[in-house]
């Protein structure tokens, strides 16, 4: 390996161990959204790790067909370093102000979704089922206003008629009473699931 090559590997390496100090500050950070799930926490740290070693890896691969020599790790060593020294502090500090802008950007979405989308949606379907719930009350008022006289004309016929015909007139009275009960049931089953 030239001077060269080892020149440029260690200050690959010293980048790395910097954006790993980063890396691990954030994942640190972010760690309190998933703390809850053993899961989350277990896995998230897993993949964090399985990552970093990848890239180092690849970075070293890149810069010197990756050859692994002591140094390396030292050069890693002294990035990190570097990084808690010099940045740590400023980096803290400029993540959660980006973390309190992203938060407040996703607040903002889901209101405005809130707003434009769900709550029309949510009026649409009441103002469907209350016009279905008149339109059905009125259906029903008509064909009571419409069967009255009937039901007039069917009792007088049930005063007059023998009893073996007016049986056949009681069943379709039955009938009219049965569905007139579950449409009148349906619908109110309707407007208390709106509720």
């Amino acid at each position: 390996m030239t001077l060269t090559v080892q020149f440029t590997t260690m200050i690959a390496m010293v980048l790395c161990g910097f954006y790993f100090g980063i890396a691990l500050d954030t994942l640190r950070r972010l760690a309190s959204y998933w703390r809850n799930s053993r899961f989350m926490t277990y896995f998230m740290e897993i993949t964090f790790w399985f990552t970093q070693t990848l890239l180092l890896f690849y970075v070293l691969y890149v810069v010197n067909a990756g050859e692994l020599r002591v140094y390396v790790f030292v050069a890693c060593l002294l990035g990190y370093s570097i990084y808690q020294v010099m940045a740590a502090n400023i980096y803290k500090k400029v993540l959660e102000v980006i973390i309190h802008l992203v938060r407040s950007i996703y607040q903002f979405c889901k209101r405005l979704g809130e707003i434009l989308i769900i709550r029309p949606i949510k009026w649409l379907f009441s103002t469907f089922l209350w016009t279905l719930y008149m339109c059905s009350s009125i259906l029903f008022y008509i064909i009571t206003l419409v069967f009255v006289p009937f039901r007039w004309v069917l009792q007088l016929l049930d005063f007059l008629l023998p009893k073996r015909i007016t049986k056949n007139f009681n069943k379709i009275g039955q009938l009219y009473s049965i569905l007139k009960t579950r449409s009148v049931n349906w619908v109110k089953y309707i407007m208390s699931k709106r509720r």
